[in-house]
């Protein structure tokens, strides 16, 4: 088999490539094709466990499942996962290679483009149509040599591009006819259609603008997509999604406070809390205060436990936290967020930086060692409370201490994660919980509020399903499978 391909790059970041591919997984998957998405460089510290035992971004996971198939590391061959400012670490094909400063990932690049192309093969003889993801800006010239993510694969899997614009942010004529411009003319061969993303209003108002972006850059317009609202309630690709205040609540029985630290990870833990009518999510950065009226604080996972540990001290949310028990509220700590609940954080190998050992919050009687070989699995079990739950691990380091005798689960035959004495702190390393309806409930239940009535895979299938029709009334898929090749 030999698949149609197809590649959707952008003006600049967040204009919507994710969403755009994950809704046209869906509407061709409707309409009988089989459909792989494909993404060769990512950057998130948010992602998913794939079924043949790595790690993908979380994006792909959502294409994938908008597509019906199941996760694999080929999906996305390269995941960068920031862990400072300027340096990240290397997961190629779903295993860690391990670390490299931007410069230095700039002479990498060269090395990757064949387990890049690798990975594509092997989708390309298993689908119908390869939908790929760019990353970033197309018009990112100065990163064009040894590129992988944009024009680079482009020209080297031969795949035709589709150019997105965000219409939301301001001067979408000028980026879309900018990009033609910086472009060298064999990369600007590629693009051979352009569409003009989250437009509000009448679209008669935008008719002339089309019309002037198709005849300076030669293009052709596949559509202009109305701003899709529901997109809110999909699993975000990166931090980028965190930005947003969150939705307030006034009516809201529980209000849970988050820790938005530069290095979260895993955020989408997040977003079935975010779909309850009754649970106000509220995100805390640094420079705020955690308020008194929270039922629940949370410590989601983080890529550099000690740096945001650190950051987590220095705002004071220490303090805040301590009197937040005082209160009688309870805190849950995801992942690394466990971590800093503990009295220590261990790094003896240097993985997340210098070797060091910094002291934990002190909230759970455990104490951490960041070593040993990551662990990568999708989990079923029971909590401490007996209800079952699915979900997956993503970890490096090893917990142990008193209050692992109060595990919070159970998984197969073997204890996981703690329960502090007076029974308010919780860790675990399981990540997913809130989207298991039983486990979400019951947290709703501990927290105050009434049992769920949200069955939220269901919902985010649904909206998938919106997105599909969404896609299929305002853009031209016929242009798109006739580009294709």
């Amino acid at each position: 088999m030999t698949a149609r391909v197809l590649m959707f790059q952008g003006t600049g970041s967040d204009v919507g490539k994710s969403l755009m591919v994950a809704g046209l997984a869906r509407a061709f998957t409707l309409r009988g094709f089989s459909v792989m998405p494909f993404k060769p460089q990512n950057m998130s510290n948010n992602a998913a466990v794939t079924a043949d035992g790595g790690e993908i971004g979380r994006a792909q996971a959502l294409q994938a499942r908008a597509a019906g198939v199941p996760l694999s590391v080929h999906m996305n061959p390269v995941l960068l996962k920031p862990q400072s400012e300027t340096g990240a670490q290397v997961v190629v094909q779903g295993k860690v290679t391990g670390n490299a400063k931007a410069a230095d990932y700039q002479h990498m690049k060269a090395g990757l483009m064949p387990r890049v192309l690798e990975s594509f093969e092997q989708l390309k003889a298993s689908a119908d149509l390869v939908l790929v993801e760019g990353a970033g800006s197309a018009s990112e010239v100065n990163l064009r040599a040894n590129d992988i993510a944009n024009m680079g694969f482009a020209r080297a899997a031969n795949a035709p591009v589709i150019l997105i614009g965000d219409i939301d942010r301001g001067g979408v004529i000028a980026s879309l006819v900018g990009t033609k411009t910086v472009l060298e003319p064999d990369d600007a061969a590629m693009i051979k259609g352009f569409i003009v993303n989250r437009f509000r209003g009448d679209p008669a108002l935008f008719d002339e603008g089309m019309r002037i972006i198709q005849k300076k850059t030669g293009w052709n317009p596949i559509g202009l997509l109305p701003h899709f609202a529901d997109a809110i309630s999909l699993p975000a690709e990166d931090a980028l999604g965190l930005t947003a205040p969150g939705q307030r609540k006034p009516g809201a029985k529980i209000r849970i406070a988050v820790l938005i630290l530069p290095h979260i990870s895993n955020f989408d833990d997040l977003d079935p809390l975010e779909a309850e009518p009754d649970v106000e999510l509220l995100r805390v950065r640094p420079g705020q205060a955690i308020p008194g009226d929270c039922s629940l604080v949370l410590l989601c996972g983080s890529k550099s436990t000690i740096a945001d540990l650190t950051t987590l001290k220095n705002a004071g949310f220490d303090t805040d936290i301590k009197a937040h028990l005082r209160r009688g509220g309870h805190v849950l700590g995801l992942c690394g967020g466990y971590q800093m609940l503990g009295k220590t954080v261990a790094d003896p190998e240097g993985i997340e930086g210098t070797p060091q050992t910094v002291e934990g919050l002190g909230l759970l009687n455990v104490e951490t060692v960041l070593t040993g070989d990551k662990r990568l699995v999708s989990v079923t079990g029971q909590s401490f409370d007996g209800i079952s739950f699915s979900g997956y691990e993503m970890h490096v380091g090893v917990t142990e201490g008193v209050d692992t005798d109060r595990p919070f689960s159970t998984i197969g035959n073997q204890t996981e994660g703690a329960i502090s004495m007076e029974g308010r702190v919780f860790g675990t390393y399981v990540h997913g919980l809130f989207a298991d309806d039983h486990q979400r409930s019951a947290w709703l239940e501990r927290l105050g509020g009434e049992s769920s009535e949200l069955n939220y895979e269901a919902q985010v299938d649904t909206i998938l399903d919106r997105l599909a029709a969404h896609m299929e009334r305002h853009l031209d898929l016929a242009a798109l499978l006739s580009i294709a090749r």
